[in-house]
């Protein structure tokens, strides 16, 4: 996942890998790093939508 760089070590420390990159996608799962990013993270999600269910993905209500 991506997200301002000064969270960067909370997110390794609970397990994650952070790439700095404007948007990451894993499994569905959209994150972008700042507002500055919003056109590429609203063009990803959109994208994530029309695919529909990812393998990995598991539905809760």
């Amino acid at each position: 996942m991506t997200s301002y760089a000064s969270i960067r070590t909370d997110i390794e420390n609970a397990g994650g890998t952070w790439i700095d990159q404007e948007v990451v996608t894993d499994q569905g799962l959209v994150t972008s790093r700042k507002p500055h990013d919003l056109p590429a993270f609203c063009a990803k999600i959109i994208e994530q939508f029309d695919e529909g269910k990812h393998p990995g993905q598991v539905y809760r209500a």
